[in-house]
């Protein structure tokens, strides 16, 4: 299994704060709040009496400890529950979120998102459970979750959404009420996912950029994908994409979210959107179920891999 790499990156070196989490002095990170946080450079040692030598290495450590829970910390952790650990449960018309206990990952619960076509009903089919506030243009994150789609599950030519970054527009001037950016899906066998980006109107003027074919899904198996995206409206943003551990996707170099300081979203769960897009359904599955399990977000690649927490 190879990783899908942007064919124009020839740096050596991956960007600070990637997957080791190892800053270089003197770079400044944008923590979730917004602000910059510089990251400390190393101290030139002193001549001074070995008890204050003592005293001024754990100044410096716990210095350096807190600046960096300040610029490292979890966002959110969910164990497959709901309602609870969620700003909002979102399903459209005959589709259901429910928390299970009879197929799970880890621990005692799971989240079954299951939607239902129906050829009269032609608006959207979400079945997704949301928390807010997950990310803003600047900020740098991981994002990760079990899911398993269902053992019977048959694959076809439309797309299946699992996974998406989508931010609430309705309060501003914009083409569309709710735009997401990142979604990650399953068509046909395959995981693949896309970016966002360019300007909020018109929508012409967005920049899709899809990755597609990027790895096998295997029916009624737990999957694990961790997400990192650097989320920046201009040439320096990254994104990286992980499955069952070994890392399928990677890009730098390139916008990765719109040109908006909005707070957006992350969502888990079926989104059916092609049964809405295409007006039809393909193949003869119009009950379909994905579950999901240790849904999680933060500043470092341990805060979202479900294995490390």
């Amino acid at each position: 299994m190879g990783i899908w790499r942007s064919t124009s990156f020839v740096a050596t070196q991956e960007p600070c704060f990637c997957h080791d989490n190892l800053p270089n002095p003197g770079q400044v990170h944008r923590a979730s709040s917004g602000s910059a946080v510089p990251i400390v450079q190393r101290c030139r040692e002193l001549p001074i009496h070995s008890n204050m030598k003592k005293s001024a290495f754990f100044v410096l450590f716990f210095a350096s400890y807190m600046l960096h829970g300040i610029a490292a910390s979890v966002i959110f952790h969910n164990t497959g529950t709901t309602p609870s650990g969620w700003d909002q449960v979102l399903v459209e018309h005959n589709g259901n979120v429910a928390q299970v206990t009879n197929v799970v990952k880890e621990g005692s619960t799971a989240i079954k998102a299951t939607q239902i076509y129906d050829p009269n009903y032609h608006n959207r089919y979400h079945s997704e459970v949301i928390k807010y506030d997950v990310y803003g243009r600047g900020d740098m994150g991981f994002y990760g979750f079990w899911f398993r789609l269902q053992s019977d599950w048959e694959f076809t030519s439309q797309r299946y959404n699992i996974a998406q970054f989508e931010a609430d527009f309705s309060d501003v001037a914009s083409c569309d009420t709710f735009i997401p950016t990142t979604m990650v899906w399953v068509r046909g066998t395959k995981l693949e996912a896309r970016t966002n980006s360019g300007p909020l109107c018109p929508t012409s003027a967005r920049t899709t950029t899809n990755f597609n074919n990027l790895v096998d899904v295997t029916a009624g198996v737990w999957h694990k994908v961790v997400i990192q995206a650097n989320w920046q409206s201009d040439n320096t943003g990254y994104f990286k994409l992980w499955f069952d551990g070994t890392k399928v996707l990677e890009r730098f170099n390139f916008p990765t979210t719109l040109q908006s300081d909005k707070r957006y979203q992350f969502r888990v769960g079926l989104y059916a959107n092609s049964w809405h897009d295409d007006n039809q359904m393909v193949g003869t599955q119009g009950t379909r179920s994905v579950w999901f399990d240790e849904i999680g977000a933060g500043t470092t690649f341990a805060d979202a891999d479900p294995d490390q927490w």
